[in-house]
């Protein structure tokens, strides 16, 4: 029937014909003043249909056995003389054509709703009128025909009636639309496509689903609609630009819907949402979401911010219940690096959002400020001090998140100032978070402070005394990303002071070293291969600093378990820190009871080199007592190489008790002249656990074949 009455081979009748001339009509006479109808036989009212027939509760005239109505009068063109407004018969015979264009769309076989769909739009785009009456009709009918109409210019006609009524009625047809089309719909897809094609309608259409997004709280089913409507417009080439002037405000809604959506869906105290495996949200409504967010930043320009996220898995942090605000951090690094143009728009949007009593809008509204610190244009927009005071407010705050994204922000704000001029105020905050136990907080802390360190004229001597007590216990934190973070940090510190420390300034940095080193060897077998290349990096820096000549040894031993190497580290550190050797001793003795099996026996081995090569004059007998037995007790390690290790070590820490203490004269020999000690033999372990570490099994890698 629709092909029928669509179709090229049917010949319009007389009426359809006459509808079609009106509408031709009214567009080219849009300047031209409107006059009574023509003289000719008076439309007749077709008989009422019943009363349950969906969308004919009235009719049009006909003439020639077609419906027609007389066109409305068209707004004079410019400079032309205004004229009488329209009657009651012209209103009612436009209504009556909007009723009979809802009925012909909703009942394929009505011949001419082609030229009934031509006249009605080209009426509404003359002149317009409230048809709040007729509006849910019409797009009841066009949903239910549009699939059903020929390519070309019979769908055009009916998509034109939708242009024309959203150009006057934009707020009922979003409204109409999205209540008919709730669930996913090619015809609607089409509908809300044609809408973003056309550039009059587009942006008031954008902007009232923008409302609808954001007064559906109450209604999942709205709120998808038009999340998914959004989509869709936003995925037509160009229609970006209709949403100048309200781009910023558009993205935050859209961020911060995923926000409550991750948190609805998935309370703080269940697991993570995704695997990393998974490659797309989970569910439908945040599917939707992600899509219009990607078409917004698509059509703006901003590919590689998605493309960014991407690489990075934003995109499935930001539907993570406990991963939403670092997604939200990721696309503000992103916004940053590659679509600056908005910032300054979003900063703006997002100053009155921070104090907001709803949670989601508060803290998306805190993270997106905290990353776009990262601009020092956008960051320049409010005075450091303004900036200052916020983030160090937010480290009063009881909820962890807050306190964390504050001290990002401060580790932001140190990274774009020229200078640090807020040392005073921003070091206390950084400092004190060291001792938090959420690791994101210490985490934060220690990359801020890394930031201070990079800026000129850092405190290096003040953070050497600060970190001196702190600094220590993190290097040995059963939290991997702390641990690593710490010792990253060491060498940071010692790369700034190295200058003072080769001309043997920096006395508090130098105890630092020296109280860090054993921590710094033994995480070379740390099972974290983040932990054990930035300890790698750290004693390298170290080694430059001081000038211990131990690069070689420590390379060797990182990547071969060498205890050649081990051996020539311990000997170089004897010799040249011999007041150091109880303090090393004991330190090591520590990581003998250490859960961890490649710790235990890195400990172990490097206890017999200790004191293989140690004098008596320097380790008490207490001492000594201490370590026999400790390594006594791992004689029996369930871990054979440890056990084996344990037997060697402790035949050296017998062999140094047997030895006779020295007068109070005595001194370490220097290298090139005669020990005068008595020959002990040097400590030989097995092989095994000395094996080629390659690269590829650090990352947990076979290798090949």
């Amino acid at each position: 029937m629709a092909r029928g009455m669509w179709g090229p081979a049917r010949v319009a009748p007389v009426g359809a014909l006459t509808l079609t001339a009106l509408a031709e009509g009214i567009r080219a006479s849009q300047g031209q003043p409107w006059g009574p109808p023509a003289p000719g036989p008076q439309p007749q009212p077709e008989p009422e249909p019943a009363a349950g027939e969906p969308g004919r509760a009235a009719t049009a005239p006909t003439v020639d056995g077609e419906p027609l109505s007389p066109p409305p009068p068209q707004e004079p063109a410019p400079g032309a003389p205004q004229q009488t407004p329209w009657s009651s018969w012209e209103e009612g015979a436009l209504a009556d054509l909007a009723v009979y264009t809802a009925a012909c769309l909703e009942e394929a076989g009505f011949v001419g709703t082609q030229a009934t769909a031509f006249t009605l739009s080209s009426a509404l785009e003359a002149r317009g009128h409230r048809l709040e009456d007729q509006v849910h009709g019409l797009v009841r009918g066009l949903l239910a025909q549009v699939p059903h109409l020929a390519e070309g210019r019979p769908r055009r006609a009916a998509l034109r009636v939708l242009s024309a009524l959203a150009l006057e009625h934009s707020r009922d047809v979003v409204s109409v639309l999205l209540r008919c089309s709730p669930a996913p719909n090619r015809a609607a897809t089409e509908l809300w496509r044609s809408l973003s094609r056309n550039q009059r309608v587009n942006g008031q259409v954008l902007v009232q689903l923008l409302w609808a997004l954001k007064g559906s709280a109450g209604s999942q089913l709205e709120a998808l609609a038009a999340t998914r409507a959004l989509g869709e417009m936003l995925a037509v080439s160009g229609c970006v630009g209709a949403t100048r002037g309200f781009y910023p405000h558009l993205l935050l809604v859209l961020v911060t819907q995923l926000h409550k959506l991750a948190w609805d869906a998935h309370p703080p105290d269940t697991p993570k949402v995704w695997a990393p495996s998974h490659r797309g949200p989970p569910h439908s409504h945040a599917s939707c979401t992600v899509e219009a967010l990607k078409a917004l930043l698509t059509g703006d320009g901003g590919r590689m911010v998605v493309t960014c996220m991407e690489q990075a898995g934003g995109w499935r942090r930001l539907v993570g219940a406990r991963t939403h605000l670092e997604g939200v951090l990721l696309l503000a690094s992103a916004l940053v690096a590659h679509a600056d143009h908005h910032l300054r728009g979003l900063f703006a949007d997002l100053l009155p959002r921070l104090r907001s009593t709803d949670d989601a809008q508060r803290l998306t509204a805190m993270a997106f400020f905290t990353g776009l610190l990262q601009s020092r244009p956008t960051a320049r927009l409010l005075r450091e001090e303004v900036i200052l005071e916020r983030l160090r407010a937010w480290q009063g705050d009881p909820e962890p998140t807050v306190r964390w994204l504050g001290l990002l922000g401060l580790g932001h704000l140190a990274l774009n100032c020229g200078k640090v001029r807020h040392a005073t105020t921003l070091l206390p905050a950084l400092l004190g978070a060291l001792g938090e136990g959420d690791p994101r907080l210490v985490d934060a802390a220690l990359g801020a402070l890394q930031r201070v360190l990079l800026r000129p004229r850092a405190p290096v001597r003040l953070l050497s005394v600060e970190l001196r007590p702190r600094l220590p216990p993190l290097l040995d934190d059963a939290r991997d990303s702390v641990r690593a973070s710490a010792v990253g940090l060491l060498g940071t510190l010692v790369r700034r002071g190295r200058g003072g420390l080769r001309v043997g300034l920096r006395r508090p940095l130098r105890k630092l070293v020296l109280q860090s080193f054993v921590p710094l060897l033994l995480r070379l077998h740390d099972p974290s291969p983040d932990t054990a290349e930035s300890a790698e990096w750290t004693l390298a820096c170290c080694d430059q600093a001081l000038p211990w000549g131990l690069l070689e040894e420590v390379g060797t031993e990182a990547h071969y378990h060498s205890p050649e190497a081990l051996s020539r580290v311990c000997h170089r550190l004897v010799q040249w820190y011999p007041s150091h050797v109880p303090s090393l001793l004991s330190q090591t003795q520590g990581y003998l009871r250490s859960p961890q099996s490649p710790l235990r026996l890195a400990a172990t081995l490097l206890t017999g080199f200790l004191v293989h090569h140690s004098s008596p004059s320097h380790v008490n007998q207490d001492l000594l007592d201490s370590l026999f037995q400790d390594l006594g007790r791992l004689q029996s390690d369930p871990e054979p190489a440890v056990a084996a290790a344990a037997r060697v070590s402790g035949q050296q820490v017998a062999l140094l008790a047997r030895v006779q203490p020295q007068p109070c004269g005595w001194r370490l020999p220097r290298p090139g002249r005669p020990s005068c000690l008595p020959a002990r033999p040097l400590p030989v372990y097995a092989d095994s656990p000395f094996q080629h570490c390659s690269p590829p099994s650090r990352w947990g890698c076979s290798g090949p074949g």
